[in-house]
């Protein structure tokens, strides 16, 4: 059994004990994803119109925080103009426990 989620703007294919690393919620302990597009039950395939009815995913938070510094570099040439920035994405790392579809 499989379910297709969706948070932080992206879509994920999940399963039980899947952990996944996805945009930081900001919670602790469990979470309830309710907005699932799709879920695989029993060879039988239940597309969401867009999110599935009485369908949702619990997942326990492991840990939250943020990935390797990107370093962005841009310039202009024969301009002298250049700018030095770096980032680092905010992350939550979670661990899918049930997946239930009413």
């Amino acid at each position: 059994m499989y379910a297709i989620i969706e948070t932080g703007g992206k879509q994920y294919r999940v399963q039980e004990g899947d952990e996944l690393y996805i945009e930081k919620l900001g919670a602790e302990g469990e979470v309830d994803f309710e907005n699932v597009v799709l879920v695989s039950k029993d060879d039988e395939l239940i597309v969401g119109t867009p999110y599935v009815k009485g369908a949702s995913v619990k997942a326990a938070v492991i840990k939250e925080g943020k990935a390797k510094k990107i370093t962005v570099f841009t310039y202009k040439p024969k301009k002298g103009q250049k700018r030095k920035l770096g980032h680092r994405q905010p992350y939550s790392k979670i661990k899918i426990e049930t997946i239930s579809v009413s």
